[in-house]
């Protein structure tokens, strides 16, 4: 029992899928190569378009350096600014509050330079006071009308000799 090779189903199948394959092999071959040609032209311009953003982030990255490194440096050089201006305005303070220092303890001393003028004249209008009741009270008590034409006759009598003192 010898079977042909056309009574075995496996023959029939194996010439099936050759047909289909011929017939039809041809047509999925290019639809599949047409869909792997799209998705590779996909990738490809998806590849194109990260490389694209890539240099535009590399960009902005080189900008936002420069950027950050020229605030860095504006910021040092304000803080320099605003260094060298503390540093005048302490110092211009500190002569400001020497010269105010010097004006009060001027303004002081003249106050007492006054105090002690005011005190002396008033001490001075206070001894002249007492001393003018004294010599009220003196001139009432002991100049009698004899002792004042004794008084009178002695500075006429010494009134040359005084003015040629002054004269000399």
């Amino acid at each position: 029992m010898h079977e042909s090779l056309f009574s075995n189903p496996r023959t029939w199948v194996a010439i099936a899928f050759i047909l289909f394959v011929a017939l039809f092999g041809a047509r999925l071959w290019r639809a599949l190569t047409a869909i792997l040609d799209g998705r590779a032209n996909a990738i490809r311009t998806e590849l194109e378009e990260v490389a694209r953003l890539r240099r535009d982030a590399e960009a902005m990255l080189r900008t936002a350096t420069a950027e950050r490194d020229a605030a860095a440096s504006e910021a040092a050089a304000l803080l320099a600014g605003a260094q060298a201006e503390a540093a005048r305005v302490t110092e211009q303070a500190r002569v400001d509050a020497q010269a105010s220092g010097a004006r009060r303890e001027r303004m002081a001393l003249d106050r007492i330079a006054a105090a002690e003028k005011a005190a002396v004249a008033e001490v001075r209008a206070a001894a002249i006071d007492v001393a003018t009741r004294a010599a009220q009270q003196v001139i009432a008590r002991d100049l009698t009308p004899e002792a004042d034409a004794a008084l009178v006759d002695k500075a006429i009598a010494g009134l040359p000799q005084a003015m040629a003192k002054r004269a000399a």
